[in-house]
């Protein structure tokens, strides 16, 4: 099997068939995650085997919103289930693949590393200095799917979700929560609340 054309394969599949409309969720995030978990297979020296296995799940994580919006994890999997035989994908890795794009559906529930870490990295930005210009993008998108209203909502939105979102690798709690926290607090302090407000949400 080579990843290289594998990447190929499906970094073209994205490119010229998913909607224009995900302003988030194109092929974009889809390389960005794929660069975190390669990342993260440095800095823990994971097995070659193990590292093509992330990579793979890495890459097809997002396909399925090439069909659909709503349970996109589940199209991705019946289609990382078609082809990877073909790329000499043995079952149990096609199985593993195939948990670990489950994992990230929300709320994320990783059973193991390999599972934590693309979890992590499918959610990088929310720890990092670029969570409002790559949230930008994700508000767009959900404008565009007449999922939220105005900025009002998505601001609940993001309440919501960060206060609730945990990370699951040993580097993501230590080094990403906190900015993640800091991000959270700057939303609350824009809408009026103060610092027990914040606190009692955490």
């Amino acid at each position: 099997m080579s990843f290289r054309k594998l990447k190929v394969f499906i970094i073209q599949k994205l490119q010229s068939e998913i909607p224009q409309t995900l302003s988030y969720h194109g092929v974009h995030h889809t390389l960005e995650v794929l660069e975190v978990c390669n990342q993260y297979i440095k800095r823990l020296k994971i097995a070659k085997r193990e590292a093509e296995l992330l990579r793979t799940a890495a890459l097809l994580h997002d396909t399925g919103f090439i069909w659909t919006y709503t349970k996109h994890e589940e199209r991705g999997v019946s289609f990382a289930r078609e082809i990877l035989p073909d790329w000499g994908f043995h079952e149990n890795e096609i199985d593993r693949i195939s948990k670990m794009i489950l994992a990230t559906r929300i709320p994320q529930k990783p059973q193991n590393l390999l599972e934590e870490i693309l979890c992590d990295a499918d959610l990088d930005y929310l720890g990092t200095n670029r969570f409002y210009t790559i949230g930008s993008t994700l508000y767009r998108e959900l404008l565009t799917f007449k999922l939220i209203d105005n900025e009002d909502s998505w601001d609940k939105i993001q309440i919501n979700f960060l206060s609730h979102h945990r990370y699951h690798t040993k580097y993501g709690k230590k080094y990403r929560e906190p900015q993640k926290r800091h991000n959270l607090e700057t939303i609350f302090r824009r809408k009026g609340f103060q610092k027990e407000d914040i606190e009692s949400d955490l």
